[in-house]
């Protein structure tokens, strides 16, 4: 197989291959960036290698000689987070038995790193923030302020725009960290870096093998949700199984299918990991595919959870803002929110009546405006509302599991009635069709 102008650059120990004339003039633009000192914020799918970007950016920059430092927001627990970034002094909490200096001490002068920077709590948002404006900060529990020159570099794969409409995330972090903003292409976009990379993996697995021409042109015509990562992990399957050192479209399009099996086939309850599994995705669902409130709904740290979404191949909520209008899976369809403007009653345990507007309406919950007092929806609340454009009028009662002080809100379906919730299903498949989405 000729990969054609194929170049490799080794980046934090890892081949980088960039054949497609998109990723050449993307990273012709990282570099641009990286020459600067503002933030950068990193955009796309699963498995397209932001991270790689992220340490791109750092070793074309000024600060190369100095520290890079990463973190996965997503994988610690949220009591975790703002002391593993800010450090503590001894004694700030039990177990605190001495001072550590924090993240961002340890990147000073370097480049800090937020993976899933969409999963950070709100009062971190808060702090960070300050820190961004060179503002000084504490350690938790310590006394001393503590100023540190550090650029940050963030990714995401999540919409977080969307995320601040709904008040997941703040506006004004939102730009501060946006100053560069880099989408990383998806691999179906290029289809040079296809054939290149499965070219590369291939010949780490078993450099006596090779590609077909049809197998290239398998390769190529698959879409590749996950991208990158989906496509090393089926090379790396297909230098196992090939019996001969031709690799032909028939192996890959058999491969393919295995693996779609795999993904597609629901898994049984009758067994434990079934069960666990339909846990976890309800809690993603209840959540709009929040994976912090989903961690803590199912009582389990971050960490936890994200290694059992690899474990159970479950995707989060789908990332929407580069993907043109297609098929919707089953699984992204329990995700799906529709844009929405209706009044919505709300009354808590106390009977005081609040009087809110919905801005997003999905089959687990809706997103709400106006909601003045937050600390009155404590526990179960009752909501009735009209669904837009029909004449079914549903009552049920909901969970308020998150609130900002702007009096944006989420709340999820708790209870109920079997018939509204049909209705409610009925409806948002109506919705999914009129903005061109197939199931």
């Amino acid at each position: 197989m000729d990969a054609g102008a194929a170049v490799q650059r080794e980046i934090n120990g890892t081949k980088f291959v960039i054949a497609s004339a998109a990723m050449h003039q993307f990273m012709a633009m990282v570099q641009r960036v990286a020459g600067h000192t503002e933030t950068v914020l990193i955009t796309g799918e699963t498995g397209t290698g932001k991270e790689l970007i992220a340490c791109s950016i750092h070793e074309y920059s000024n600060r190369t000689s100095k520290s890079w430092v990463d973190i996965n927001c997503a994988a610690l627990p949220e009591h975790l987070v703002e002391s593993e970034l800010f450090g503590y002094e001894k004694g700030a909490f039990s177990g605190a038995d001495n001072s550590k200096p924090g993240l961002f001490e340890m990147a000073d002068k370097g480049t800090l790193f937020l993976d899933e920077i969409g999963e950070l709590p709100p009062h971190i948002q808060v702090k960070l923030l300050r820190v961004l404006d060179r503002a000084p900060y504490y350690r938790l529990g310590g006394h001393r302020k503590i100023t540190v020159d550090v650029r940050i570099v963030a990714a995401t794969n999540q919409d977080l725009e969307a995320a601040v409409q709904e008040g997941r995330f703040r506006k004004d972090l939102f730009h501060r960290l946006s100053q560069f903003q880099l989408r990383v292409p998806p691999l179906r976009e290029r289809q040079e870096d296809i054939a290149a990379l499965a070219e590369h993996f291939l010949q780490e697995k078993r450099p006596d093998a090779k590609f077909s021409g049809d197998a290239v042109r398998a390769l190529q015509a698959y879409s590749w949700p996950g991208n990158v990562r989906e496509l090393r992990n089926l090379v790396a399957k297909l230098a196992v199984s090939a019996t001969g050192l031709e690799i032909n479209a028939a192996d890959v399009a058999g491969e393919l299918s295995k693996e779609q099996e795999r993904t597609e086939i629901p898994v049984p309850m009758g067994d434990l990991e079934g069960m666990e599994r339909q846990m976890v995705m309800k809690a993603l669902e209840n959540t709009g595919g929040h994976r912090a409130k989903a961690a803590e709904q199912l009582g389990i740290s971050r960490r936890t959870l994200s290694r059992k979404l690899r474990e159970y191949q479950i995707a989060p909520a789908p990332d929407g803002s580069s993907r043109a209008l297609g098929a919707l899976s089953v699984m992204q369809k329990k995700f799906f929110r529709a844009k929405v403007k209706f009044p919505v009653a709300l009354r808590d345990a106390h009977g005081q009546e609040m009087n809110v507007t919905a801005v997003n309406l999905s089959v687990g919950g809706m997103g709400l405006e106006g909601l003045a007092d937050p600390r009155g929806c404590r526990g179960l609340v009752d909501a009735k509302f009209m669904l837009p454009g029909t004449d079914t009028y549903i009552a049920a009662k909901v969970q308020v599991v998150w609130a900002d002080p702007e009096g944006r809100a989420g709340a999820t379906f708790a209870v109920i009635e079997p018939a509204a919730y049909e209705e409610l299903q009925h409806w948002t498949n109506r919705k999914m069709k009129e903005e061109g989405w197939e199931l």
